[in-house]
């Protein structure tokens, strides 16, 4: 077990190692739809890829959520095979979100040996996920278009 210090070093050297090997402007929270964005998420089990759709109006988080789920076929066939779609999404605080992820199980962050292949699956789900959102960005921002 590591301590609070320990623990934040590694989490520091983790995300600047990232940094330095794939050094490019991830799209995360500039998305342009309020309260929607792209998170990267690694812990000592897993990483995942994930989109978040978190609006505090229920009606507009279902909207967005709905329309990417429209898309289902396009996502699988053309970008990402394995994504996880999870509409009631509970996080540890309660709050209810909208999910869409791609996980890697078996790597930890503290496992350095481990760290390339948790790069390049960030880099890989990524890239896979914001050329998705690029090209049907515009339906999805449009909550006037339903589904």
């Amino acid at each position: 077990m590591y301590s609070k210090e320990e623990a934040q070093r590694i989490k520091k050297d983790f995300w600047i190692q990232f940094a330095e090997e794939y050094p490019r402007k991830w799209l995360l929270y500039n998305t342009k739809i309020k309260d929607v964005s792209f998170k990267f998420f690694v812990d000592n089990k897993k990483a995942q890829v994930l989109l978040e759709i978190e609006p505090k109006e229920e009606k507009k988080r279902i909207i967005y959520y709905e329309k990417i789920e429209s898309l289902k076929t396009i996502l699988f066939e053309d970008f990402i095979n394995d994504a996880i779609f999870e509409r009631d999404y509970h996080l540890e605080s309660g709050k209810i979100v909208s999910r869409i992820w791609v996980e890697k199980r078996n790597i930890s962050i503290n496992n350095k040996n481990t760290w390339n292949e948790i790069f390049d699956f960030f880099n890989e789900k990524m890239d896979a996920f914001e050329r998705f959102f690029y090209e049907h960005e515009e339906y999805i921002n449009d909550l006037e278009t339903n589904t």
